[in-house]
């Protein structure tokens, strides 16, 4: 792999913030941007810019055909042969509310249970707190260990006859663990239990199949993966979308309207009111032909080399404390140093071009699981180097000295 290459398609890498050249490694909040998708936008903009589905013109048949290509795309890359069991959303929380306020409320009844784990984006836990409240479910939590991994003989005995759904993220976004989602998957289904999976983290980071792991819905955010923000998609099992009543109302999904009675189209369009964030769908298609034009194994073993360089060079930095040491671990490295605040840390890195993210990562449970208020978290992507690291480093040294 030409790194050196690879890092020239990503314009927003070379500038300098505070005089100092820019290491961005706030990955897990978002990616960077090739210029590939940047052109994908620009040219929809300016040549194709025309509403989709709607027109007979040539401009709206330009728009709707790239638009209706992504699913295609993106059932490809996650391992579906049916790219109409892909619905277009805003991102993974957008898709998560919509299982939810969807699927939930149409087959969870009164008295079952919700199974999460105690390492869930808040995304993952506040729909199913409302849809748990307003239909008399119970939420059940998964404990985390203390090395930030599931614990899964809990998980086992926590599924039973009472069991309705199990939604669990697949890599975390706060400690970079990647779980064992076909374990999850095999426990689940011996109950005939049906299983969801945040993949916003999962989506730029491990190789995933949908139909070998056997799960139910997967969602996916573009801005996580190379793409743009507001672009996301829900993948869901045919059987699963043709059951569930439409999550919104209004232009697009329907089949026919009086004063009396609408009827509905058949997934996906079902779930896709109004006019759709059609640049930012196409730019998630662009990144996903972008991973697709590069060797993206190869590309993927270097991120992990560099992500496991950041966790060994943490781990050997006088004041700094690694928060979760798990076996797998994709992405992410969040660490905690002496009794200096995140924030004062994020501000002093940035001093020095560091890029990172500070706070509870929308992950407040697990924070208090771990005895942290906060952490500070490291996250990469394909285009990171061991070098960036050495500047993290660097800068957490004079974080120290000018802290005490």
């Amino acid at each position: 792999m030409n790194l050196q290459k690879l890092r020239s398609d990503f314009p927003g890498l070379h500038q300098d913030v505070h005089g100092k050249t820019l290491v961005y490694l706030d990955n897990a909040a978002t990616m960077q941007k090739p210029r590939a998708v940047l052109d994908a936008m620009e040219k929809y903009f300016v040549e194709d810019c025309a509403n989709v589905h709607r027109g007979v013109h040539l401009l709206s048949e330009r728009a709707t055909k790239s638009f209706e290509a992504v699913r295609g795309k993106i059932a490809k890359f996650i391992g579906s042969k049916d790219a109409n069991e892909v619905v277009f959303t805003k991102g993974v929380t957008d898709a998560i509310n919509l299982v939810a306020h969807s699927f939930g409320r149409k087959h969870l009844e009164k008295g079952q249970e919700i199974i999460i784990s105690g390492m869930e984006h808040h995304s993952n836990i506040v729909p199913w707190q409302i849809l748990a409240e307003e239909k008399g479910l119970t939420l059940k939590v998964v404990p985390v260990t203390d090395r930030g991994e599931l614990d899964l003989e809990a998980y086992a005995k926590m599924i039973g006859p009472k069991t309705g759904l199990v939604s669990m993220v697949w890599v975390s976004n706060a400690l970079g663990t990647v779980n064992p989602v076909k374990q999850i998957v095999d426990l689940a289904k011996a109950h005939d239990v049906p299983v969801m999976f945040d993949g916003a983290q999962a989506l730029p980071h491990v190789p995933i199949d949908v139909e070998a792991i056997g799960c139910d819905f997967f969602a996916g955010s573009g801005h996580k993966c190379y793409g743009p923000t507001g672009a996301g998609f829900l993948w869901g099992k045919k059987k699963r979308l043709e059951s569930m009543p439409p999550y919104q109302g209004g232009g697009d999904m329907i089949v026919s309207v009086t004063f009396e009675k609408s009827t509905y189209r058949e997934p996906p369009a079902r779930f896709e009111a109004g006019t759709p964030n059609i640049a930012g769908i196409i730019g998630l298609g662009a990144a996903i032909d972008y991973l697709g034009s590069i060797d993206l194994a190869a590309a993927r073993a270097h991120e992990d080399d560099v992500t496991r360089y950041c966790a060994e060079q943490l781990s050997q930095t006088a004041g700094i404390k690694l928060v979760g040491t798990p076996t797998q671990r994709a992405g992410a490295v969040s660490f905690v140093m002496d009794d200096i605040h995140p924030h004062d840390i994020g501000t002093i890195l940035d001093r020095e071009g560091v890029a990172i993210r500070t706070g509870h990562h929308c992950a407040q449970p697990l924070m208090a699981r771990m005895h942290v208020p906060a952490t500070a978290r490291a996250s990469f992507g394909i285009y990171n180097t061991r070098e960036e690291v050495d500047v993290l480093v660097g800068g957490l040294k004079k974080v120290r000295e000018l802290m005490g």
